[in-house]
Formats: C-alpha cells, structure tokens, sequence
C-alpha cells in the first residue's frame, strides 16, 4: 500500500457519499451499515437496510463514528469505533464483555474495498483510529479480531484478523474463546 496515496480522515456528514458508495447496496453486509454492536440484536435486525442507513447517517451529523481511508476522493476502507458504551452489544457478549470498568474505545468493524484488501490497509485503519481514540482524550483502545487459519471468507472478518492489530501496537489481554481474543493499545 503506497501511504502516499491514502489519507484518512474521520467521517463526517459530509463523507456521506463517500461512505455509502463504499458500502454499496447492502450496507457492507447483509444491510448492517455498521450498526451491529450499536443496538439491541431486535432493532438492529428490524432496521435492516434502510434503517440501519439512516441510523449510521445520523450518527455521522453528531460525532464521528468511524475513520474512512481515502484514494483521492473514493472510500476505499472504513474502520468503526468509539468508547466502549456507544456499542451495547459488547455487554451482552459472554466472549466479547467488558473487562474491567476503565474507560476504553473500542474498535468494532473494518471494512475494505476487495481491489484493497491484502495490502496492509487494515493495519493503517487501526493506526488510524487509535491515533483519533488518543486524541479525543481515550486512555486505551480495545478490538475483538478474529483468529483463525487462512481461507476465512473476508465476510467472517469484519472485526479485523489478529495480525492487523499485532502490527499496530496491540498486545493480547484475554481469550474467553479460541479464535476471539480481546487486544488492547493503552495510551497512558
């Protein structure tokens, strides 16, 4: 990945468009629009599609939900996060819940165009992230990859491969099941 082709910058309401022509008709996946860990599985699942949409378009007029990474004027990758209590479906989790009561974001999605894929662009999204987690005054940032041999279908990847965040800094905290661990960057 050539770096000087790239920028990232935090999606706005007017990344909009740039948002949406990445994730195409189906929201990314299935109609999520990245709104999985966000709601209660009920309305994330009634919102399918055009909710969920308008949901994370909302979401973008308020605070920036995510980072988009950038080649020229197209969206070529997307990475959501925030603190950890912007996505309640973390708390319901018996693999994925809170370890402890510290103030931490969490990374919760990425997502990159396919002609991207495979070129270190995960890796420069979580970099990316973690530097805007720091800067809007986050003590540390957690992720939920997934690890498991190669040939996992990209769709099964969506929280990142544990490999992306190795190389970004992150150190293992814990393991509730064999292919989730739960990886931390502390800033402090």
């Amino acid at each position: 990945m050539s770096s000087a082709r790239i920028r990232f910058e935090p999606v706005t309401a007017g990344h909009w468009s740039q948002l949406e022509d990445l994730f195409g008709e189906k929201g990314a996946c299935g109609g999520c629009w990245c709104m999985h860990w966000r709601l209660k599985a009920s309305d994330y699942n009634a919102g399918k599609g055009a909710g969920n949409k308008r949901r994370l378009r909302n979401l973008t007029r308020k605070f920036p939900p995510g980072i988009l990474a950038l080649s020229g004027k197209e969206a070529v990758g997307w990475i959501s996060m925030g603190p950890r209590e912007d996505f309640p479906r973390l708390s319901g989790s018996r693999i994925l819940k809170p370890l402890d009561d510290s103030p931490t974001w969490s990374i919760v999605c990425l997502f990159i165009r396919k002609d991207h894929r495979r070129q270190g662009l995960s890796t420069a999204l979580i970099n990316a992230a973690a530097q805007f987690a720091r800067k809007s005054g986050a003590e540390r940032i957690e992720a939920y990859p997934v690890d498991q041999p190669a040939g996992l279908p990209d769709v099964f990847a969506y929280t990142g491969t544990l490999g992306g965040y190795l190389k970004a800094g992150f150190r293992e905290v814990a393991r509730r099941s064999p292919t989730r661990p739960i990886v931390r960057l502390n800033f402090t």
